[in-house]
């Protein structure tokens, strides 16, 4: 892992002054630092959910096998790299993210031979296929917990974190402390079998592993650089701010109906982390080319220059400001979620100025996050224009732009019409919660249709065919029901649809330097109309101009003064004007 700063195009202030005179402050051309640029940094990224991409063997589950089929499709996008959702052998009940054994292929998705075909097959194409990392906790299924569950004093005694029991008033058996896991109960479980508790920060079949334990730490990064001679280009590292634990002590209940207190506040990103992450990167990453990127859920925009860049652990993170402005800035999905375009805007321009000497992943959506052009233009009826627009956004802004599966296409939520139809983990746990909180049974299935993670997880769309194409027998999660208008082979004959504009916006990214390392500056910061940004290297600029309304709105045409449009969501822009969810993007001539 190396790590580069855009020293002479770096910068990232708000305000239309600072936009004016950047570009002559910088002494670097845009086409120097381009060519400057690391080649996860000049790539597109995409994020592949493999169990809904497509099944080659008729049994509902997507394949390896599956998504190698389709690499073409993804190099026309311009995908260099693929970040694979967990692929490891598990009991699959949370997507993956319950590893039962960390050095084989899960049977659903293929074989070993399977992985290191679409590896090669991909780096054909110039391609690099990214892992996903689960170093927090493991499957209680896998052998390291169940020996240290039955062997104390074995060879993995210490490798998941036991504690005794407290009593209670009563002398009642109750857990070491008050602490809710983020899959909602207490979250710590009783051991029978060794008499202790477990922790585990997700569900009760997630464990969470001990990091302090010199021992894990060594077998966790053979298992990485296992990874690596197979000739992975980098890993995303899930969960990663909770691996360090601080006392377990009680903390002050949070309000819910339960009355213990969420373990995120407790535990995230917990002092002494950083140690345990930059061993990571010295003992797996150094004097490779693979990147890594970190999912920092609380880790604030502040704290990223620990984080990322010359002194940070890793060479990108996903943390999560902007997408909870739409959540109201919270993880309960039934609370209050008015936000402002102001709010937005301010998420990302932090984000960008605390990376503005190292490298940022913009993203919209991923496995865990509804769908953009419903999180984010919720008053939106042509879902078209909303994906196009917000596409505009996300192919322009700086930094390595990750597009989930299906976002290509415009894909929306799929509103199941029972909680029982659910397959997120957590979406019980979230409509339980509204429950207890006296919400309706149709309040809370509400809020579980807006923000479930199986929004995000129904099967890719293909064709017309039954099952939009993704299989031949019947599908793991049921098929959106739009996939007769919203698929690969409509949207590739359509000159306007959302997947051929997704083309040329990463044609235009691929060709015009400034948009691969020019620094960033918030436009128009005042408005809730309008998010604007501008790209500046040099002589260099580009200007970025989205309409988050269904209205008509205005702008002052002097922000693109002598520059030209290159393209635009709707036909025939006009400078100082945006139609409805209309995104355009000008550069300097």
């Amino acid at each position: 892992m190396t790590l580069m700063s855009l020293a002479s195009c770096s910068g990232n202030n708000s305000g239309n002054d600072a936009a004016a005179n950047k570009g002559e402050a910088a002494a670097q051309n845009a086409d120097e630092a381009a060519k400057a640029l690391k080649w996860w940094q000049s790539t597109i990224a995409c994020e592949v959910y493999p169990k809904s991409y497509l099944d080659t063997k008729g049994e509902g589950t997507g394949t390896l096998a599956g998504i190698t089929k389709k690499l073409d499709y993804l190099a026309e996008l311009g995908v260099g790299a693929i970040w694979l959702t967990p692929v490891c052998k598990s009991p699959n009940k949370d997507g993956g993210y319950d590893v039962a054994d960390y050095y084989d292929i899960d049977p659903r998705f293929g074989t070993m031979a399977d992985m290191e075909e679409l590896i090669a097959e991909a780096a054909q194409r110039d391609i690099r296929i990214v892992m996903d990392l689960v170093m927090n906790h493991s499957s209680n299924e896998n052998e390291w917990f169940k020996d240290s569950e039955a062997n104390p004093e074995g060879e993995h005694g210490d490798w998941y974190i036991w504690q005794d029991a407290k009593k209670d008033k009563d002398g009642k058996r109750v857990p070491p402390t008050n602490w809710r896991g983020i899959f909602g109960g207490s979250a710590w479980t009783w051991s029978e079998k060794r008499g202790q508790y477990y922790l585990h920060t997700f569900a009760d079949f997630q464990p969470d592993m001990n990091w302090e334990c010199e021992a894990l730490r060594k077998e966790l990064f053979k298992m990485a650089k296992f990874w690596l001679d197979k000739g992975v280009g980098g890993f995303r590292i899930d969960a990663i701010p909770y691996i360090k634990k601080p006392a377990f002590v009680d903390a002050e209940p949070d309000g819910e109906a339960d009355g213990l207190s969420g373990i995120h506040a407790a535990t995230v990103n917990t002092d002494g982390i950083l140690d345990y992450l930059n061993e990571f990167k010295n003992e797996v990453m150094a004097g490779t080319d693979a990147f890594t990127v970190g999912e920092a859920n609380g880790v604030k925009p502040e704290e990223l220059p620990q984080w990322v860049g010359e002194n940070g652990v890793f060479d990108m993170v996903f943390e999560f400001a902007h997408v909870l402005v739409p959540q109201g800035g919270n993880e309960i999905w039934y609370k209050d979620s008015t936000w402002k375009l102001t709010e937005l805007k301010k998420a990302f321009a932090a984000s960008q100025k605390n990376t503005e000497n190292s490298w940022y992943p913009v993203y919209l959506e991923n496995h865990d996050q509804p769908r953009s052009v419903n999180s984010f233009t919720p008053d939106c009826e042509d879902k078209v224009a909303a994906g196009k627009m917000l596409g505009t956004i996300l192919l322009t802004m700086r930094g390595t732009p990750f597009v989930y599966q299906g976002e290509e296409l415009g894909f929306a939520n799929a509103a199941m019409a029972s909680i029982d139809d659910y397959d997120d983990a957590n979406a019980r746990n979230q409509y339980d919660l509204a429950i207890g909180a006296g919400k309706t049974p149709e309040e809370a299935l509400a809020a579980v249709q807006k923000c479930s993670r199986d929004n995000a997880r129904t099967p890719m769309q293909w064709d017309t065919t039954e099952n939009a194409g993704f299989t031949t027998g019947k599908p793991w999660l049921p098929v959106h029901d739009d996939y007769k208008t919203v698929n690969a082979e409509v949207e590739e004959a359509d000159e306007n649809s959302v997947l051929n504009y997704y083309r040329k916006l990463s044609k235009l990214r691929s060709e015009n330097p400034v948009l691969l390392a020019g620094d960033y500056t918030t436009l128009l910061e005042d408005s809730e109309e309008i998010f604007a940004f501008q790209r500046a290297c040099g002589e260099d600029k580009a200007v970025t101009l989205t309409n988050f309304t269904g209205e008509e709105v205005t702008y002052d045409a002097s922000l693109v003064k002598g520059m030209k449009a290159v393209i635009s969501s709707v036909d025939d822009p006009e400078e100082g004007k945006l139609r409805p969810w209309e995104g355009v993007v000008y550069v300097s001539e």
